[in-house]
């Protein structure tokens, strides 16, 4: 803006940490002696001069004077409301500060233009709609803020400068903020100053009063919380004092629970460590419950319950003879372990060196062998609580340690469950599928139950949410697993393992008589009187209709029989009682589904061929019956090399080529025309190429195999073989003998050729098995070929089947 030609001469009055605007009037104290100078200055001056005293009110920051000041006119001298001297100033217009001068008085006197603030009319659109904005704004603060007056006032207001300059009665501004308004010249310019500050203003206010009002209602709904929470405690109060109650008040008193519970010391200083912190925390604090929980739950552990076990150890054996058939390793385990808990008792040895004489017991074998009901039955012989832990697709560490207390809804692990839900710290415990255990980002399961599963540490177990020593000295461990090889070696190095093989039939059809069926006979409504079936009948079932090591799928025939019977009864085509014989099978539930090879028509039967041999495998089902076909390809297609199918695994890819290397360097002494090996193709396939199969046992197999389609001869159907072979010939030692030799035996095998170093296993196998298998032992494959493939015919000649 450009300033008038007429130089100003003016007293300075300065204003320390104070701005005045042009359109304000202020009251100044004239006890001040710079602000009276000023006011004497101007009123001696006025003498010579017509109009009122002229003052030059300029802002004095921290010492320094403004650029820019406000020509202020002496309205009135007289007494301020307290009664001291003043001097009310209207300013009148901006002032840009010039040189100093002289003057009368002891004032300081300068030199000073004005400064233009006119603004042409008409208003342009944009600036009428920033004053119609400031209006608003305006409005809307002295509104909240109860200055209707004033609101009248600042609406009359339609001059662009002087609506600017208004701002100067705002509180809310800083100094700096006004002294910048005072130098901004332009009155555009310095309106949409004003605005913006005000609309911070307005926008700073609306998140205080949002934050004080939350605040207030948080405030209002404690205080009302409080005040509610001691009336619930003063009913609660008069009504027991009404009816004469004790116990509630002791209920609620921790302390006096956790005095009068019987805990061991450490558990004791434990508890009233927390005790003392509830007391110190108040009602509103989530510490309080999370204490009240920690409590409740060290309170329902029975940490001195036990149950004496029974020493009657003849009683413990008939209780498990009675319950299970079979299973005799497992049965000697118990008895032995009660035997020696007997006489360390009568010792008084029940306690050394802090440790109780607890077990650890891995029970490993195929699936519907009874590991799972064989838990029940033990703790039923020992006279202890039973508990059953399920593993199956745990993947979560603390599912076995348990949460920290820091977390929500945080609980104790599943072996604290397990000893609280018995109600004794002896009980048995079974750890059901512990092969089934997983590991993820949460931790692996399996290292946590290293320390519950090692007699030498578990007698101070450390639960992430108790975290008070727990002795599971005494607790009985059995853990249940399919496959050995699927749990970590550090955990099953802390079990005793006992292997459960499977059933022969003669077990299978004892059990299906004595335990299963009568179960059955109650799930399908009959009486033992109405439906029973003959041994001849269970027999075939377990022979023909099922091929397992287990009794879960007899069990489920058998229930379909009965089912069948049951339903033709209430249809009116059976009369009851009725007793199912062998021949009557079919007619209930169909075809038998597993035939064995050597009741098959010889032509039917796999090894009608050359190049087919009977092999014998380990599962996680048991043990079963593999065969392995073998086959030369056309010399024509000139396909060389060996091809494998049957989804194997690296193990056993590499026994075929050993098998196939064997032959091809010692071939010529077993008079087989090994010529044929090196010009044609050699194709091996497992059938079932669905299952995956691993494994050095079937070397043997796979090299009778390629001898019977080099030779012509067929393989025996009533031999079976197992075993590793070697470069040169040898027949190395393998595992399972006792799974496959129950396999052998299911599948109607007589004749099964088993390593000789492996002749040790064969005391595990049961006597009724042996009595029916012819087991050669064996060291040398030229043994295997004399054995297993039959004589050659005088007018026979080899006939090699080739691969389409």
């Amino acid at each position: 803006m450009a300033s008038t030609s007429t130089p100003l001469t003016l007293p300075v009055l300065p204003l320390d940490d104070e701005v005045v605007l042009p359109g304000m009037v202020v009251p100044l104290d004239l006890s001040d002696s710079e602000v009276r100078a000023a006011v004497e200055a101007a009123q001696a001056a006025a003498r010579t001069t017509p109009g009122k005293p002229r003052v030059l009110l300029v802002p004095r920051i921290d010492g320094t004077y403004a650029g820019t000041g406000v020509l202020g006119t002496v309205e009135q001298v007289g007494r301020l409301a307290d009664g001291d001297p003043g001097a009310l100033i209207r300013g009148r217009g901006r002032v840009r500060i010039g040189a100093g001068t002289t003057g009368p008085g002891a004032a300081l006197w300068v030199e000073g233009t004005r400064v233009d603030e006119s603004v042409p009319e008409p208003l342009p659109g944009q600036v009428a709609e920033l004053v119609k904005e400031y209006k608003a704004l305006a409005t809307a603060w002295l509104r909240k803020r109860g200055a209707w007056q004033v609101v009248d006032r600042v609406q009359a207001i339609d001059d662009v400068s002087a609506l600017a300059d208004n701002s100067g009665y705002s509180p809310f501004l800083t100094t700096d903020q006004k002294v910048e308004l005072l130098e901004t010249a332009d009155p555009v310019a310095r309106l949409k100053l004003a605005t913006q500050q005000l609309r911070d203003h307005l926008a700073e206010q609306d998140v205080a009063e949002s934050i004080a009002k939350d605040v207030q209602e948080g405030v209002d709904k404690q205080q009302r919380e409080f005040l509610l929470r001691r009336q619930l405690e003063a009913v609660r109060k008069e009504l027991r004092e009404l009816n004469g109650e004790q116990e509630g008040e002791e209920s609620d008193d921790y302390r006096a629970r956790v005095e009068a519970a019987d805990l061991p010391e450490k558990v004791r200083e434990a508890a009233l460590k927390e005790v003392d912190k509830l007391e110190r925390s108040s009602d509103q604090s989530p510490e309080g419950s999370w204490i009240r929980t920690w409590l409740d739950t060290v309170l329902e552990m029975p940490w001195n319950d036990r149950t004496e076990d029974a020493y009657d150890i003849q009683g413990a054996q008939a209780v498990l003879d009675a319950e299970h058939s079979g299973l005799q390793d497992v049965k000697e385990r118990i008895t032995e372990y009660l035997a020696v808990r007997k006489r360390r008792t009568d010792r008084g040895l029940g306690v050394v060196g802090g440790r109780r004489g607890g077990a650890v017991l891995a029970l490993v074998g195929p699936p519907g062998v009874g590991k799972t009901s064989l838990g029940e039955s033990v703790a039923h012989a020992m006279g202890r609580k039973f508990v059953r832990v399920a593993l199956g697709g745990v993947r979560d560490e603390a599912e076995i340690r348990g949460h920290r207390r820091t977390y929500v809804g945080a609980l104790p692990g599943r072996i604290v469950r397990a000893v609280k839900e018995a109600g004794s710290m002896n009980p048995v415990v079974l750890l059901d599928e512990i092969d089934k255990v997983g590991s993820d980002f949460r931790g692996d399961p399996a290292a946590a139950l290293l320390e519950v599963l090692d007699p030498a540490q578990n007698h101070t177990f450390r639960d992430h949410y108790l975290e008070v020593e727990l002795d599971l000295s005494d607790v009985v461990f059995l853990a249940t697993a399919n496959v050995l090889e699927a749990i970590p070696e550090a955990l099953a190095d802390r079990m005793e393992i006992v292997r459960l093989d499977g059933y022969t039939e003669d077990e299978k059809v004892v059990i299906a008589r004595d335990h299963l069926l009568p179960r059955q006979l109650e799930r399908a409504g009959l009486d033992k009187d109405e439906v029973a079936i003959d041994e001849g009948a269970l027999r075939k079932l377990a022979g023909e209709y099922t091929r397992e090591a287990g009794v879960r799928t007899l069990e489920r025939s058998i229930a379909r029989l009965l089912r069948k019977v049951a339903a033709q009864h209430e249809l009116g085509e059976r009369e009851l009682p009725f007793t199912v014989r062998e021949e009557d099978l079919r007619s209930l539930i169909g075809r038998p589904h597993h035939v064995p090879e050597s009741a098959q028509d010889p032509a039917e039967r796999r090894t009608s061929v050359p190049g087919v041999a009977t092999g014998l495998a380990v599962t996680g089902a048991g043990g079963d019956v593999l065969y392995v076909e073998a086959s030369l390809a056309d010399p024509e297609t000139g396909a060389a090399g060996l091809t494998l199918t049957g989804q194997l695994g690296d193990v056993m890819k590499e026994s075929a080529q050993i098998a196939l290397s064997f032959l091809r360097s010692r071939g010529a002494e077993l008079e087989l025309p090994v010529g044929d090996l090196k010009d044609r193709g050699v194709h091996i396939h497992f059938p079932a190429g669905a299952v995956p199969k691993d494994g050095p046992s079937a070397g043997v197999t796979m090299t009778t195999a390629l001898a019977s389609l080099l030779s012509g001869r067929l393989v025996r159907t009533d031999v079976a073989m197992t075993g590793e072979v070697s470069l040169t010939g040898r027949v190395l030692p393998i595992g399972g003998v006792k799974q496959k030799l129950l396999a052998a035996h299911r599948a109607g095998v007589t004749t099964v050729i088993i390593p000789k170093r492996n002749e040790p296993d064969l005391d595990d196998v049961p006597a009724e098995v042996l009595d029916k298998l012819d087991v050669r032992a064996v060291t040398d494959v030229r043994q295997v070929l004399e054995l297993a493939l039959a004589p050659a015919t005088a007018d026979a000649t080899p006939e090699v089947p080739v691969a389409a």
